[in-house]
């Protein structure tokens, strides 16, 4: 089995806090981490229909049968329960008592905000990272068989066809978990979005071309993409303008959590296909985006990542900001390392009267550190 790097933090949490909620997308292994983790805590999933009955009916027996604890899996099925656990969490000196899961960010900070604030801790675990995959020596030659194959653990474990997984994992989030969050009655719309997003990957956010192409208002387009955002689907990343004048562009770039689910709604099915696909750079920005987000998470960083880009068109694909010092990140997927490489990184760091540390993350294998200060990192050696 694949050791997740967050099971660290997850311990360490456990020690400190009466409860701990552990949240991500479904499927990207929370109960598995939750069952490794803590193999002495009865396991509890509230998606089973007599359980969440019971859980509904009568929430403090529900919860007293559980002296020393529990999983509680997939807690934002019962809402009601936070109000409940906050009491038992109040009454007792026990760390590490509860541990939740939950596959909507959403949900979970609602109620978790208005009930358990200060009692309980929060890991996001996204699925598998480059660096946990190349610690168990799964990572492949090419960055486009893991664009294609994303790091669903049931896709790399099992060896499933990616194509029919994300396939079956699409349909699965819009029938169940869209309903869940929000009476949408035009699914296919709803999915039409999605598919839009996709072909909009690493563009910055544009709310009146989705909705004419979608044919939905802008107010409902807002609506959908805040439950993408909050389901773990998308990630919007933030523009950077810190003290730049009003020429800069202060809308985010639209991202996937993950490349497969992305490939999939591109109709990506082999990892040939990306190499001649319009997509290509895009993808590739997104595999990297998600693994420095999943670098954070896993660690319990803050999210830190931006992107900078002019009026005139002078970008910077990735800037990280760390306590006001700035890394200016230029992502590539050509395996050839080219001047044209460096002249975002270098326009930014020339405006900046602090150093800018520059790097350089392409799709080739060599680490090569230039004269000018810039580092050439390859993708699977730069987490």
């Amino acid at each position: 089995m694949i050791k997740r790097t967050a099971e660290d933090r997850l311990k360490r949490l456990a020690k400190t806090f009466r409860s701990v909620a552990v949240i991500g997308p479904r499927q990207s292994g929370k109960t598995t981490l939750c069952k490794t983790v803590f193999p002495q805590k009865p396991y509890v999933s509230l998606e089973n229909p007599d359980t969440l009955e019971f859980a509904s009916a009568d929430p403090r027996g529900f919860l007293g049968q559980f002296k020393s604890g529990a999983i509680l899996d997939e807690i934002q099925r019962a809402p009601h329960l936070f109000s409940y656990l906050q009491q038992v969490l109040d009454e007792t000196k026990k760390k590490g008592l509860f541990i939740l899961t939950g596959s909507n960010n959403f949900l979970l900070q609602s109620n978790i905000s208005q009930s358990l604030s200060g009692r309980i801790a929060y890991v996001q675990l996204l699925p598998f990272s480059l660096q946990e995959l190349r610690e168990n020596k799964k990572i492949k030659a090419g960055y486009s068989w893991h664009i294609l194959h994303g790091g669903y653990p049931e896709v790399i474990a099992k060896k499933i066809n990616p194509a029919d997984w994300y396939a079956g994992y699409i349909n699965t989030y819009v029938e169940r978990d869209v309903r869940q969050l929000k009476n949408i009655s035009n699914l296919s719309q709803f999915t039409k979005l999605l598919r839009l997003c996709a072909g909009r990957t690493g563009q910055i956010l544009n709310l009146t071309s989705l909705s004419n192409d979608c044919g939905i208002d802008q107010k409902t387009v807002a609506a959908w993409l805040s439950i993408l955002q909050s389901s773990y689907v998308i990630y919007l990343l933030k523009p950077y303008h810190g003290n730049f004048n009003k020429r800069i562009i202060k809308t985010p770039k639209l991202y996937f959590y993950d490349t497969g689910v992305a490939c999939s709604l591109l109709g990506i099915s082999n990892a040939a296909q990306i190499a001649t696909h319009t997509a290509k750079g895009p993808l590739f920005e997104n595999l990297v985006v998600s693994e420095l987000l999943k670098e954070r998470f896993n660690t319990g960083e803050a999210d830190n990542l931006f992107y900078w880009r002019d009026k005139t068109g002078n970008e910077v694909d990735i800037l990280i900001d760390k306590a006001g010092k700035l890394t200016a990140m230029e992502l590539k997927a050509g395996e050839t390392v080219s001047t044209d490489f460096f002249k975002g990184v270098e326009y930014f760091s020339a405006l900046n009267t602090k150093p800018v540390w520059k790097i350089i993350i392409y799709g080739g294998k060599q680490e090569q550190q230039r004269s000018n200060g810039i580092i050439v990192q390859p993708w699977n050696k730069f987490y």
